[in-house]
């Protein structure tokens, strides 16, 4: 028996998750290409492999007692001097994804654990990269606006090449998405580098 690294989060659809993890990789950020954009609920955590049924069949019941709902990403943020992070805000849907992670962390669950820091939805888009790239990452997705219903969550492996790759989705428990959430999406267009 071994042990593996897994996480759990959202994915930002498309065409909106291509288009952060390509100006991700434009401001230099080489763990770009290995990390699908996403708002995490359970951060990297190293697990027995045997353990893996067992936490999908926990995930599988935090995804039935969960209902879909709007998320909105807005505008820029910063970890910094704390951690070299930069991230797209999560503006709308921040309370359920507080409340889907501390379901997937459950002391009484599969994958209890401590976090490092207080949770804090968001978006990576630039990472332990320059300072000056930091900061061209804040300015240059300062404006941007994306939105979708969210209606589930996956679970992730980290491969020994360091690429995540999904190994399951979970669907919440019911497929009515919230009024406010089933508007057309907003234009994502992105400012040029």
């Amino acid at each position: 028996m071994g042990t593996v690294t897994i996480g759990v989060s959202i994915a930002v659809p498309e065409p909106h998750g291509s288009l952060l993890q390509e100006r991700r990789a434009g401001f230099g950020d080489p763990a770009a290409c290995c990390i699908p954009t996403h708002v995490t609920l359970l951060p990297p955590t190293e697990v027995e492999d045997s353990a893996l049924p067992a936490i999908e069949a926990h995930l599988v019941e935090v995804a039935a007692a969960g209902r879909p709902f709007p998320m909105r990403l807005s505008g820029t943020g910063t970890f910094r001097p704390l951690s070299p992070v930069v991230y797209v805000r999560v503006a709308e849907g921040a309370e359920a994804c507080t409340w889907l992670q501390q379901q997937v962390r459950d002391v009484s669950g599969p994958v209890a654990r401590e976090l490092q820091f207080p949770y804090h939805p968001h978006v990576t888009v630039a990472h332990g990269i320059g300072e000056e790239a930091m900061d061209h990452a804040f300015e240059a997705l300062s404006g941007y606006e994306a939105a979708w219903p969210c209606t589930g969550f996956a679970l992730y492996e980290q491969g020994a090449d360091g690429v995540w790759r999904k190994l399951r989705e979970f669907a919440f428990g019911s497929a009515v998405v919230p009024p406010q959430a089933s508007s057309p999406e907003r234009d994502t267009t992105l400012p040029a580098l």
